[in-house]
């Protein structure tokens, strides 16, 4: 099967654009507005009076949004050239944002374009898409982690309401989201992916509260925008419901599946930053009266860098590639084996920047504390790298057979070759003689 993952010559053109645009643009807004989080506060006047004029210039150019299909505004791109896109747009910060494809909003927008009723299409996605609001995920809980089995947040019918209890970990950027989309329990009695649903809850709702914001551990002590969250006989209608009930599971899978693409897109922008860096560095730092690059075991560091992300560049693109053929549910492992190596990829090329650079590597006026941070996180979100190794390997093995022979395997190299003399008997016996 032949893999090609060229593109047109005209949206070659709109890519270097991209590029341009970014680097010019862009980034200069991330050196301003440092920091976790203020990419999703659309109502911080100081940093959306740049921002907006940047996002009506996409739109005018053709590239808002370009996660989504035709229908609701985007291109239809596909995840290829979407992974393209995003090797560009991963280097910034503010860049998703101002191309209308920010995290946690683009996995919302997609799950309400496909779920949402007219109504709450109106309500919620038009906005998201609109770039005038951010929006909340709340999956995860304090007791269970990232594993439904272990939810116990539960939604209750009454009448034409949600009673909503229970709590909510790590809804992450809640401190600027006008709404959360949040997965419950609504049937305790049945397995969790028929009895779980998704249910849209604006924000200031009575019974949702938030408990403390939750910062990472670089952002200082009481800081943070990730919320923990307590629902203590919150009421929706019942209309706020995503899709039929119990099909909340099914919900996010949709999700994550694009979700953990996107974020493996976005690394390899991460990643290839930090190696410009790195050479940079190791050019002009001179150690012993010669620059760091003539130290065998400096380029020995930065070719581990340029080998494992080229590696895991084609990797993240034919995963792409898969999803594009056959769609994310027939693309799991391609998905998972992406998402097992996006951390440490990240990890690995971070933490050998930071390295070269010395002193200064470690400071909060370089980025690879941040990176390395975030490829930790990377490791966490949308599920442990454990689990989607394990859920890989069953997948694969379900294609291998027990070996033939109970006590030697298939690839014994004795007992293939008594099976390929038995085979071709007299033809080469001559010339192997008693071989």
């Amino acid at each position: 099967m032949a893999f090609d993952f060229s593109v047109e010559p005209e949206f070659q053109v709109d890519l270097d654009w991209i590029d341009q645009f970014v680097r010019e643009e862009v980034e200069p807004i991330d050196a301003l507005f440092p920091g976790h989080g203020l990419m999703y506060d659309k109502q911080n006047e100081a940093s959306q009076k740049l921002v907006r004029p940047l996002q009506q210039r996409v739109r005018e150019r053709g590239l808002w949004a370009l996660h989504l299909p035709p229908n609701l505004g985007g291109t239809g791109l596909g995840n290829v050239k979407l992974g393209l896109v995003n090797e560009i747009l991963g280097r910034s910060s503010f860049a998703p944002s101002v191309f209308g494809c920010q995290a946690p909003d683009s996995g919302n927008a997609e799950i309400i374009a496909h779920y949402g009723t007219d109504a709450q299409r109106a309500e919620y996605l038009q906005p998201l898409l609109d770039g005038k609001i951010s929006s909340t995920y709340a999956m995860t809980e304090p007791q269970g982690g990232a594993d439904p089995m272990n939810f116990t947040c539960a939604a209750v019918r009454d009448g034409e309401q949600w009673v909503i209890n229970g709590q909510k970990w790590f809804a992450s950027n809640y401190k600027y989201a006008s709404f959360i989309i949040a997965m419950v329990i609504t049937d305790p009695t049945v397995a969790v992916h028929r009895g779980a649903s998704m249910i849209l809850i604006p924000k200031g709702t009575p019974g949702m509260n938030l408990i403390r914001s939750v910062g990472l551990s670089d952002d200082r002590p009481g800081e943070g925008s990730h919320g923990y969250l307590q629902f203590t006989d919150c009421r929706v209608p019942f209309d706020n419901l995503l899709g039929e009930v119990g099909g909340g599971f099914k919900i996010a899978q949709t999700r994550l599946g694009g979700g953990r693409l996107h974020h493996a897109m976005r690394t390899v922008a991460v990643c290839k930053k930090a190696i410009d860096m790195m050479g940079e560095r190791i050019v002009s730092r001179k150690t012993k009266g010669a620059p760091l690059a003539d130290q065998q075991s400096v380029r020995h560091a930065f070719a581990d860098s340029w080998i494992q992300l080229e590696q895991f560049r084609l990797q993240v693109l034919h995963a792409a590639w898969q999803c594009d053929q056959h769609g994310y549910d027939k693309s799991r492992e391609y998905i998972a084996g992406i998402k097992v190596a996006t951390p440490k990829v990240t990890m690995d090329i971070a933490y050998r920047a930071l390295q070269l650079h010395g002193a200064l590597g470690t400071t909060n006026e370089m980025p690879f504390g941040q990176m390395l941070l975030g490829g930790v996180a990377l490791g966490l979100a949308d599920g442990p790298t454990e689990v989607h190794k394990d859920n890989l390997a069953r997948k694969v093995l379900k294609s291998y057979r027990p070996s033939k022979d109970e006590l030697f395997p298939d690839g014994h190299l004795v007992s293939r070759r008594a099976a390929a003399r038995e085979k071709f008997g007299d033809l080469v016996e001559a010339e192997l003689g008693g071989w």
